[in-house]
């Protein structure tokens, strides 16, 4: 029996996802907790993500070369990376503050609501238009999640409101992304994404952390574990690396389902891990309800980017190849000397300028999305192949 090594690097890379997905969670929650390392700081432990990514993409792109820059001007990072980056950094800063307050199981079922926030920020900014099969799907997420909220033993309405408030802020730096970044071309890889936001995203984070918690750290007795903070940002950081190896591999959708099988998983063994997190019966009614509506949504979402990408299949050669010729012209206009980098587009939005991402990992700050998966370059190399022989 013949093993295909491309189907098992891809499942390899799914797994790796998963676990580094489900890893950064955990451990977030077992810093942050008062009951295990108690280290009740979460704007601190932000920017300890934040510090250490951007000094990585930063040995990476000036100092090693592994990665070029791409042509950043002042307008552009005034007018787009400032602005995803206040709401990165808030979204990390909201999220990472639920910890203190409710458990990893209930974090993920409210993050169910990822689907409706983003949808509901999407028409606001006019990058969606109001749908009615759309609008009962995000009806069906809010209700499970109310019923899972009604079965939760240990709600608290302070962490709630700032995974929620955390969530929002998540939608809207979706929405940003594509409106300020991908309609003017601009295209980044996660290192080169890191290399401009993080920094930024640290900076935002210094306001608060001043004013909240480097007071509360002159008077509180903290432990500060070199290693504990080391390998919890490099987790971090390999989230990000893993999602763009698995998009790149798979494409958007394979993350979204793989998205859906890590919560799963992460509700189950933070039970575990955690056993003051105790899972009710209408917990889980709730959050199968909720699932159910995103699983409508990714696939209504799916369904036209299908029927928006559709062609003719005698026209689908000289098409693949106009399209790989406009991305390379919008490519060399940003980056002359990248012309052997592959470019990943943050968040990609669906078709008709939709955005399709129910939701995205804690430290992605631009999610990478290909606009081809690896059987598409595939198909792609082999078009290339027949115009050249003709």
């Amino acid at each position: 029996m013949m093993i295909n090594k491309e189907l098992v690097l891809t499942y390899l890379y799914i797994l790796i996802y998963i676990l580094l997905s489900s890893g950064v969670i955990l451990y977030n929650k077992w810093v942050l907790s008062p009951k295990y390392f108690d280290f009740p700081f979460p704007i601190t432990l932000t920017m300890i993500h934040m510090g250490f990514s951007g000094v990585v993409a930063f040995f990476l792109i000036r100092v090693f070369k592994v990665v070029a820059p791409v042509r950043m001007t002042w307008q552009i990072y005034a007018t787009c990376v400032i602005p995803i980056s206040a709401f990165f950094a808030s979204s990390l800063w909201f999220g990472n503050t639920a910890y203190l307050h409710i458990s990893v199981a209930f974090i993920q079922m409210l993050k169910a609501l990822m689907p409706v926030a983003t949808y509901l920020m999407a028409v606001t900014c006019g990058t969606d238009i109001p749908r009615c099969d759309v609008f009962l799907n995000m009806v069906l997420v809010s209700v499970g999640v109310v019923i899972s909220s009604y079965g939760e033993i240990h709600f608290n309405i302070v962490g709630t409101l700032y995974q929620v408030t955390g969530i929002f802020a998540e939608a809207l730096r979706l929405v940003l992304t594509q409106v300020l970044l991908q309609r003017r071309g601009l295209t980044l890889n996660p290192v080169t994404s890191l290399y401009y936001i993080a920094p930024c995203s640290f900076l935002f984070l210094l306001v608060p952390w001043l004013l909240l918690e480097q007071p509360m750290m002159q008077i509180s007795q903290i432990q500060f574990n070199f290693w504990i903070f080391f390998s919890n940002a490099l987790c971090a950081l390999a989230l990000n690396f893993a999602i763009f190896l698995v998009i790149g591999r798979t494409g958007a959708v394979t993350i979204r389902v793989a998205g859906v099988l890590k919560d799963w998983i992460l509700i189950a063994l933070s039970t575990v891990v955690f056993p003051e997190s105790a899972i009710t019966g209408l917990n889980i009614i709730g959050y199968a309800i909720a699932l159910c509506g995103v699983v409508m949504y990714n696939y209504l979402k799916v369904k036209d980017v299908r029927a928006s990408n559709q062609l003719p299949v005698e026209n689908i050669p000289e098409r693949a190849i106009k399209d790989w010729k406009l991305d390379k012209k919008s490519y060399d206009h940003y980056s002359d000397d990248e012309k052997n980098v592959n470019h990943i587009v943050g968040n990609g939005g669906s078709g008709g300028g939709s955005i399709s991402d129910p939701g995205g990992d804690e430290e992605a700050p631009l999610l990478p999305a290909t606009r081809l998966s690896h059987i598409g370059r595939t198909l792609l190399k082999n078009t290339q192949g027949l115009v050249d022989k003709y």
